[in-house]
């Protein structure tokens, strides 16, 4: 099935949490928090503006994302758990950090 969201929604799946924490611990499944950070499955076209002019959404498939704790709606797709939310819901695009030079 494809699944394509209208107006400024995008289509989010959560990425899987760390087990551990950085000294070692592991974290129950009934402990650990769902993560609020995800990958752009899917995007609409945009929203309008007051003119009526279509506004493209700053988010693309492939993108890393953080979003809020309490964002989206949960869907289940194809038996797979994905969230829905506007694009207003996403705090921020995470980006690789490049290879810098040094210089010599």
């Amino acid at each position: 099935m494809h699944f394509r969201p209208l107006h400024d929604r995008v289509v989010v799946r959560r990425l899987e949490s760390e087990e551990k924490t950085k000294g070692g611990i592991i974290i129950p499944d009934t402990a650990k928090e769902k993560p609020q950070e995800g990958e752009v499955i899917a995007v609409g076209p945009g929203g309008r503006d007051e003119a009526g002019k279509l506004q493209p959404l700053d988010v693309k498939v492939g993108d890393r994302i953080l979003f809020g704790k309490w964002s989206g709606t949960e869907v289940k797709l194809d038996g797979e758990e994905l969230l829905i939310m506007k694009e207003s819901d996403i705090m921020g695009i995470i980006e690789k950090k490049s290879a810098r030079k040094k210089a010599a």
